[in-house]
């Protein structure tokens, strides 16, 4: 091999949804700067939602495929307490959506195949103390349309 090049092989963390794929982490000795920098696939029909950080930034591009990515705010003080975003981002429409801390967000295929999805947060994924709250896809009190309607 070149001297100075080197290789860091990646693990895919699989399930029935689809998978992540940690790329690149601000505790790599390989790093330069940046929090993480991985990939989220999802597989047409399934939903990867909700979930937010009491402290990291997300920073979502699908990359290959197209996915809606659903926002809720339920934050105390904010102006927009209450309010959902939906946005259909990846081949057919590359934008980066940054997303900041408590704010609840998801994903969903849309069309008939996988999404992948690249996320750059501004911290690394922690194993035993994890940054993340959970709530259920379809939770009322968000009330978010995931699936498409016919107009």
């Amino acid at each position: 091999m070149i001297h100075g090049v080197r290789i860091k092989r990646l693990e895919r963390h699989v399930d029935d949804r689809g998978y992540v794929m940690e790329i690149l982490r601000d505790d790599d000795d390989l790093f330069k700067r940046v929090g993480q920098v991985y990939v989220s696939t999802c597989y047409p029909g399934v939903v990867k939602a909700w979930h937010c950080h009491q402290k990291q930034w997300d920073h979502f591009c699908v990359i290959k495929g197209n996915a809606k990515i659903g926002l809720y705010d339920d934050r105390p003080d904010s102006p927009t307490k209450g309010e959902t975003n939906a946005f259909v981002i990846g081949e057919q429409n590359p934008v980066l959506i940054q997303i900041p801390p408590l704010v609840w967000h998801g994903q969903m295929a849309v069309g008939t195949e996988m999404s992948i999805l690249l996320n750059m947060p501004t911290e690394h994924y922690d194993h035993q103390a994890p940054d993340e709250l959970r709530r259920d896809p379809f939770d009322p009190e968000i009330g978010f349309e995931w699936f498409p309607q016919s107009r």
